[in-house]
């Protein structure tokens, strides 16, 4: 028995908890300092009146002590929307089922599982992100990829990697890529006599490209879903803004040995600060026993239940990707050889969700025009909700099998 599931009995999400509602408290109570800049005449007022011009005739003409009353009463309505749903949310009783799924290979933190009930399918070795739980691909039994897989007779051997032990801490991408998933892949190939069809989903997609460099007899084919390839595609400043906060942390980050979950979800709030604000003073509104509630519930839980980063590693990611975007730069090295997708020989298929909003599709789309024989997705979904959301079955996911069918071995 493999309980690969969120700790849901104490819910102390969303993470981090005190940079959410402190974003939210002073982006709210800022409204009361701006209250005298949206008078006629005041400072600023000029660009409110070009933006909003029958807006600002109604400030012009509110009685001072009324709006600021009115100001303060929507402040409060918020934060009681936003307490509201948040304890909504720690109180829903809804609890992921563990799974099934034999262990067939362990090393330190990092555990194989034979998601395909053992059977004698094509090997699809499904490569997670370091940062986040693999279960994503598994949410629930009718929003599963990896199910997906095994119900067209593959057979899918999901990589968890947990949260890193004391090897893991002093782990490099190298290390995890060029020992521990070449170490996975080696052991499907010497349990199913089959090489293995590789998927990558987000960070997952850049661990497993290598892969299929090092060990090319190995891979019949490699599936990358929403992997980042070109840092600096779209909007570059906002990664360089991540790599330059990252590089503040870094002595700390070597001093623990790993970049805590709480520090990951600080640095990637800065793509948009209220997302997690708006989301759960939404959710104060559903009804705790719909569908809807259930499926928010299973998402944050999979969203709050993160992994953190090797030390090494999160330089690696954030610094060096982000910051000086050693992929597309090809100056990214694995195995003592730089990853060069254009010397991938075997089939490959890049999914870009149109939707997209941790990876620019602009990101993954460069991807797609160096890799050699390369089929392109481009679903009308987001990054998350291509694993997680109730179109995604039906509007990527037979795709994807289509594409993976003729690379199958009898």
């Amino acid at each position: 028995m493999v309980p690969i599931a969120p700790l849901t009995l104490r819910r102390l999400a969303p993470r981090p908890l005190g940079l959410h509602l402190s974003t939210a408290a002073m982006t709210w109570l800022s409204s009361l300092g701006a209250l005298p800049s949206s008078k006629n005449g005041s400072p600023g007022s000029s660009s409110l009146r070009g933006a909003a011009p029958d807006l600002v005739a109604q400030l012009a003409q509110a009685a001072p002590d009324a709006l600021r009353r009115a100001v303060v009463a929507e402040i409060a309505a918020r934060s009681h929307a936003l307490a509201a749903g948040i304890e909504a949310y720690r109180q829903h009783a809804y609890q992921r089922a563990p799974t099934d799924w034999r262990v067939i290979w362990r090393e330190g933190t990092t555990s194989l599982l034979d998601c395909g009930g053992g059977g004698d399918g094509q090997p699809v070795l499904v490569v997670p992100s370091l940062v986040n739980r693999g279960y994503i691909l598994d949410l629930m039994p009718e929003r599963s990829f990896v199910r997906a897989l095994s119900g067209a007779g593959f057979r899918p051997m999901l990589v968890d990697w947990d949260r890193p032990g004391a090897v893991e801490r002093g782990l490099d991408l190298d290390g995890y890529i060029a020992g521990r998933l070449l170490r996975c892949l080696d052991v499907i190939v010497a349990r199913t006599g089959k090489p293995a069809i590789l998927v990558g989903y987000c960070m997952g997609g850049l661990l497993a490209l290598p892969l299929a460099l090092l060990r090319p007899q190995s891979v019949r084919g490699l599936a990358l879903l929403a992997t980042p390839w070109d840092f600096h595609a779209e909007r570059a400043d906002l990664a360089l803004g991540l790599a330059a906060q990252a590089r503040m942390w870094m002595p700390a980050v070597e001093a623990l040995g790993e970049l805590p979950v709480d520090g990951l979800q600080a640095l990637f709030a800065g793509l948009d600060p209220l997302l997690v604000v708006r989301k759960f003073m939404e959710f104060a509104r559903f009804d705790p026993g719909s569908a809807r509630a259930r499926d928010f519930v299973a998402l944050e839980d999979w969203l709050n239940d993160g992994v953190p980063l090797a030390a090494k590693v999160a330089r690696e990611c954030v610094v060096d990707w982000y910051g000086a975007n050693a992929t597309a730069a090809q100056r990214w090295k694995i195995g003592g050889e730089i990853v060069r997708p254009q010397a991938i020989r075997v089939p490959s298929l890049v999914v870009v969700p149109a939707q997209d909003r941790i990876v620019p599709p602009a990101s993954a789309l460069a991807l797609a025009r160096v890799l050699p024989d390369c089929a392109r997705l481009e679903p009308a979904l987001g990054h998350i909700g291509m694993m997680s959301s109730a179109r995604a079955p039906a509007m990527l996911w037979p795709d994807v099998l289509r594409w993976m069918a003729p690379l199958a071995l009898n």
